[in-house]
């Protein structure tokens, strides 16, 4: 099979190196790709946005199937344009996309389906938001963009002083475009948090390894949200029994609700969930593999993802057994000084071989070009430094140990994922 794998960053090279594992790949390309991805497959320069150039690619190369990965051509409608054009693609259509791109879409869905989630109201004028946080008067207030934001549209306001900012930056300074429209505003909720990736295609779900993620960017949740410094598998928190209740209130119900809704959801959908004192409840819908729980959960999975994606798309996904790891995977993000706000890209990185690699883990490029011989820093996140392991200890000392072996410019990581 030729496979086109839509996106350029780390959640890409995992599903690349991944997809590349199968004996039915005979050859994959990345649109837009990028340095770390070029050592795994053909790189071609279109944007992941190009919707028109991505579907005259796919039907020049005679590709068997397109991974989209990211959330902005998905909830532009890359899949519709490809299967309308008789492409087949693993990933959902814009209208079930649309579980990520509006929050207040997923927020609403989950109260008309009785969806375990945190109690909440949505605004579209400013005064109104906050004459409701401060006439409830419970802090801290959650605060978030409706549309999409890079997996930073959220404001946890500790005081009114900060929820008063909040506002102002989503919804009159509009930091985040278009996507800060619209708030929601809920309850904050207090537990661990536990990241589950499942396949679904429309009516079976079959949920992947729990992860957990680490947002903030300095050591001891200190710092600004990120996209993500770093993750474990599995989810230490995550039990058998936790695993059997998310399934029977949560996933099957969630998949349902899609389907009776006449969105069926088909690719991977990610639950970002909160283990409460009351029970599982969602946080959040993404509607593609997370950024970076794909770097610990896809490494520990063993039977051939060509294979998964195909039954998803066909719709037999019921007939597809999946086989996971026993081993533990962490990974530790290692980014540009200054991220997330503003950082200097083009500074060259040493440690790795000619392929991007590093002895003892594998390192999924984010943030990085190949030019002149050399690899390069060309993002805020720069690289994912991966280990499985037998146990969380071995895995992240395994990961921590070949960290200290690249170097470049302004380089940051947090010391303690998963303590």
């Amino acid at each position: 099979m030729k496979i086109l794998v839509v996106g350029g960053g780390g959640r890409e090279h995992v599903l690349v190196r991944k997809l590349k594992e199968s004996p039915r790949t005979e050859k994959i390309y990345c649109a837009p790709g990028n340095g770390g991805i070029s050592k795994d497959a053909e790189c071609v320069p279109i944007s992941a946005m190009d919707l028109l150039g991505m579907v005259a690619f796919a039907k020049k190369h005679r590709v068997d199937l397109v991974v989209v990965a990211p959330d902005d051509p998905l909830a532009a409608g890359m899949v519709d344009a490809l299967e309308n054009a008789g492409i087949p693609a693993f990933g959902p259509r814009a209208n079930a996309a649309e579980i990520e791109s509006s929050k207040v879409f997923s927020k609403n869905l989950m109260k008309k389906y009785g969806i375990p989630t945190a109690e909440y109201e949505v605004f579209d004028r400013p005064d109104a938001a906050l004459e409701y946080i401060r006439s409830r008067g419970r802090y801290p207030a959650v605060i978030k963009a409706d549309g999409l934001a890079l997996g930073k549209g959220v404001i946890i306001a500790a005081d009114f002083k900060q929820a008063q900012a909040g506002i102002k930056t989503i919804m009159e300074d509009k930091v985040f475009g278009a996507s800060g429209n619209r708030v929601v505003v809920e309850e904050f909720l207090t537990g661990p948090e536990v990241s589950v990736l499942a396949f679904t295609d429309g009516t079976c779900v079959k949920p992947m390894v729990s992860s957990k993620d680490h947002k903030r960017a300095l050591d001891g949740d200190k710092g600004l949200n990120t996209g993500g410094m770093g993750t474990i598998s599995p989810n230490p928190y995550y039990t058998p029994e936790l695993a059997q209740q998310c399934m029977k209130t949560i996933f099957q119900p969630t998949v349902r609700a899609m389907a009776q809704e006449g969105r069926p959801f088909k690719g991977c959908l990610y639950f970002g969930l909160m283990l409460t004192p009351d029970g599982p409840k969602v946080i959040e819908y993404n509607s593609r593999f997370g950024d970076p729980e794909a770097q610990v959960v896809l490494p520990r999975l063993q039977t051939d993802l060509v294979d998964i994606m195909e039954a998803v798309a066909q719709e037999k996904l019921e007939q597809q057994p999946i086989e996971w790891s026993k081993q533990a995977c962490a990974c530790v993000v290692m980014a540009s000084g200054g991220y997330p706000v503003a950082y200097q890209k083009g500074y060259e990185i040493s440690g790795l071989n000619e392929n991007g690699q590093v002895e003892g883990a594998t390192v999924y490029h984010a943030g990085t070009v190949f030019q002149d011989g050399r690899f390069r820093t060309n993002g805020g996140r720069v690289l994912g430094v991966t280990s499985l392991g037998d146990h969380l200890t071995q895995a992240l000392a395994n990961a921590y140990q070949s960290v200290s072996k690249i170097h470049f410019e302004g380089a940051f990581y947090r010391h303690d994922i998963g303590k």
